[in-house]
């Protein structure tokens, strides 16, 4: 594992991360564990956070698109409706 991973105690709230965040860390674990260096329970915590992480940018960009389909169903032309 990369030593950024190894010391890391505490790693940010996955929530609190914007989607460019969350997508950045999942590829750097991505990277991290295909090279298959660290230690096996250092390796399953990372994959556990980079499952975390896909979920959240799941969301985001599910979130994304509800946005841009409230724009593009509006009668009235492109305004954002409150899609919460």
């Amino acid at each position: 594992m990369s030593n950024r991973m190894q010391n890391d105690a505490a790693p940010r709230p996955v929530e609190g991360r914007s989607f460019e965040e969350a997508l950045a860390e999942r590829e750097g674990i991505v990277k991290a564990l295909e090279g298959g260096q660290g230690k096996l329970e250092e390796a399953v915590g990372a994959y556990q956070r980079g499952a975390a992480l896909r979920k959240h940018c799941e969301a985001k960009r599910a979130e994304a698109e509800m946005r841009v389909q409230a724009i593009n169903d509006s009668p009235a032309g492109p305004t954002l409706r409150d899609v919460e």
